[in-house]
């Protein structure tokens, strides 16, 4: 899922008000061309066919393991045989292996005797281990970073539950991003924090919309010399944990056994249609390719690999050639790291100015509603003829902001690089997202579809414009 930041030089929108030059419509980009590629991809399956190879066949995809070393072949196969030409670029990713997760709330006030009570849970990323036997400690419930520096002196030696819950009325109501980040923060600082405090160990309400006792995994940000035992609780269990903590002291037997291993190789899937007369220009088209290892990782984020991938499939059927570079990029270890979106910026950033514009789709399968990007609001109105081609299927929104923020765009983003993401509905979104229930069955065909028409509609039109899309970078200069 994405991460944010704040532009450091310069926002987008003051940089609108400087005046400079504008976009032009190139002969690629005639409104019958744009109409073309947007009912092709609505004919196609192809992007389907694709997402159910990778989750059927390989499955979960965890950075360091042979379900993402299976995904990069399998793409990589994929897009020669639609005659693209083929690089992997090497990438070091993390590789830690999840083992047994096991807790159970073992003493609370008015236990029966021989009763304990089982906690669905499931480790986080970086997580250390426990014993082999568990460990066994009292239960402190926190609802803030504040509340837990207050109550500081009782923790040391105390599992941590911070327990705050998914906004999903903020969801549907097209704010998950903002829901999932009010509640992700515990899960990436909580651990630390707590460790610091001299917790046994820590645990967070589960990230997630839909209360059906699913655990939500997702990366802690815990690194070597700082880790300690952490874990997601299904939303129903955490409940439970605050009710019986209410009554009184409650105790907890807490078994995990993950594994960090040395960093494993891994790679970038880079996949380029060459460009006619602006060959040396280039412009991105996205997805991750790694999943987490409690399901499949349709909607995260194998429905934006397969698309960006079907890019290329449906101007090869129409034999359209762009006249930039079109590149499809199926990132590496976004999850639990972001090495694919380093290595590649490291290996561009002395011609970034070659990088025209980067797509990325990894906010799930949801219907598209249009785009969102990160482009100067002068030039909002230039991508007119684009909002025309794709309103007939329902997407011709555009919303544009200062950044975007996506999680391997985020360095191309800031060095200038302006950068587009498909406007998705995301009300569902987070009931799957890093859960066991992230499948395919879960995905849309008709959306999935959808989804192809939008990326592959923006990708030709941003690869076809006589002038590149403005900069940030470049309108400071002005």
């Amino acid at each position: 899922m994405s991460r944010t930041y704040h532009q450091p030089v310069l926002s987008l929108l003051a940089a609108s008000m400087i005046s400079g030059g504008a976009l032009a419509a190139a002969p690629g980009n005639d409104p019958a061309a744009l109409a073309a590629i947007r009912d092709s991809a609505l004919k196609s399956d192809w992007a389907y066919e694709r997402l159910a190879d990778m989750t059927d066949l390989i499955g979960p995809r965890l950075s360091g393991s042979a379900g993402a070393a299976a995904a990069v072949t399998q793409v990589a196969d994929a897009m020669r045989k639609l005659g693209a030409t083929v690089t992997l670029q090497p990438v070091k990713v993390p590789h830690w292996v999840r083992g047994e997760e096991k807790g159970e709330l073992v003493d609370f006030r008015g236990r029966p005797a021989g009763v304990t009570q089982r906690v669905v849970l499931t480790a986080l990323g970086g997580s250390s281990a426990t014993p082999a036997a568990g460990l066994v400690a009292p239960v402190i419930v926190v609802r803030s970073f504040d509340e837990l520096k207050a109550r500081g002196a009782e923790v040391k030696g105390r599992i941590v539950l911070f327990d705050v819950a998914f906004d999903q009325g903020m969801a549907e109501r097209g704010q998950a991003s903002q829901a999932y980040r009010q509640g992700a923060k515990y899960r990436v600082g909580g651990p630390r924090m707590a460790a610091e405090m001299g917790a046994a160990a820590a645990l967070v309400r589960s990230v997630g919309g839909a209360d059906f006792r699913l655990p939500h995994t997702g990366n802690s940000g815990m690194r070597d010399g700082a880790r300690m035992p952490a874990a997601a609780v299904s939303a129903e269990d955490a409940m439970l944990m605050v009710r019986l903590a209410a009554r009184g002291p409650l105790s907890m037997r807490l078994t995990l056994t993950p594994q960090t291993l040395p960093d494993a190789d891994s790679f970038n899937v880079i996949a380029d249609l060459p460009g006619t007369d602006k060959a040396d220009e280039i412009v991105i088209v996205s997805g991750h390719l790694d999943s987490w290892d409690l399901a499949t990782g349709a909607n995260d984020d194998g429905a934006g690999v397969a698309s960006a991938m079907a890019v290329i499939d449906t101007l090869k059927k129409l034999d359209y050639r762009p006249r930039r570079t079109i590149r499809v990029i199926a990132w590496a270890n976004e999850e639990n790291g972001g090495r694919g979106a380093q290595a590649y910026f490291e290996a561009n950033k002395a011609a970034v100015g070659k990088q025209i514009a980067a797509i990325e789709s990894d906010s799930g399968a949801g219907r598209p509603f249009g785009l969102r990007a990160s482009v100067l609001a002068r030039d909002v109105a230039l991508f007119a003829p684009l909002q025309a081609a794709l309103e007939p299927m329902g997407a011709g929104a555009f919303q544009r902001s200062d950044a975007l923020g996506s999680g391997d765009l985020h360095e191309l983003e800031q060095a200038g690089v302006p950068s587009f993401a498909p406007l998705i509905d995301t009300a569902n979104y987070f009931h799957y997202h890093h859960s066991a229930a992230d499948t395919l069955d879960k995905v849309d065909p008709e959306n999935l579809r959808r989804h192809v028409a939008v990326m592959a509609a923006t990708t030709w039109f941003l690869a076809n414009t006589d002038k590149p899309v403005a900069r940030w970078v470049d309108a400071v200069k002005e």
